[in-house]
């Protein structure tokens, strides 16, 4: 196999001397670059439009989805005021269902109040009457206050005024006017009472009675 002739040193640099000056290979060359170039940009560009185009169609959906979930809590919230307002309006029903068991058992003897020799029966009918309606208030949970020989205290009892009697503590309820009543833990009528103090005891102020109340208080302490 015949080697192929060496080039010359002057014979190369020739070559690339008439490469660099022929400017039909500088244009191509630039050309190709040029080409090169458009098709990474168009890579580029094609990509970041997808990418996009992509981030628009969830953007979108976001969109969507977040006007539904509005729709839906407006639509919850519509429903859940409503609902609490019937349950507002509506709220005594059990209250005068179980009174109006009551009312029908007055009603049903009033009908026989006018019979001849029925004054026992009233009488005993009446009695009945208080029973059943006493057990209505406790099933309601409405329960009495106490007042009566206990030591008056301004969150239960309201007093009307003050009595002399040395024969118990000061401030003690001596007589109840008109009874106070409790719904659970709250007091929703206040005992009407006539309280002690002793002989020697100046009649204090209606607007000085709480501090008497906490005065017993802090010597029961």
């Amino acid at each position: 196999m015949k080697e192929k002739p060496k080039e010359k040193p002057d014979e190369k640099k020739k070559s690339l001397n008439e490469e660099v000056e022929n400017p039909e290979s500088k244009e191509k060359k630039e050309i190709e670059v040029e080409k090169i170039v458009e098709t990474i940009e168009e890579k580029i560009v094609k990509e970041l439009t997808e990418e996009t185009e992509k981030l628009k169609s969830e953007k979108e959906e976001l969109k969507n989805l977040l006007l539904r979930k509005a729709a839906e809590f407006e639509n919850y919230k519509r429903r859940s005021e409503s609902e609490f307002a019937q349950i507002i309006k509506y709220a005594a029903e059990p209250i005068l269902v179980k009174i109006l068991s009551v009312y029908d058992d007055f009603e049903r003897s009033i009908s026989h109040i006018d019979d001849e020799n029925n004054f026992n029966s009233t009488k005993e009918g009446l009695k009945l009457l208080f029973e059943k309606f006493s057990k209505t208030l406790n099933d309601l949970s409405i329960k009495k206050i106490n007042s009566k020989g206990m030591q008056f205290d301004v969150n239960l009892h309201d007093a009307l005024l003050q009595q002399v009697d040395d024969s118990v503590q000061p401030n003690t309820i001596l007589e109840e006017v008109e009874a106070g009543y409790m719904y659970k833990d709250k007091v929703i009528r206040h005992s009407k009472v006539i309280v002690s103090r002793q002989s020697e005891e100046p009649v204090v102020p209606e607007n000085e009675k709480e501090n008497i109340s906490k005065e017993n208080e802090n010597n029961e302490v």
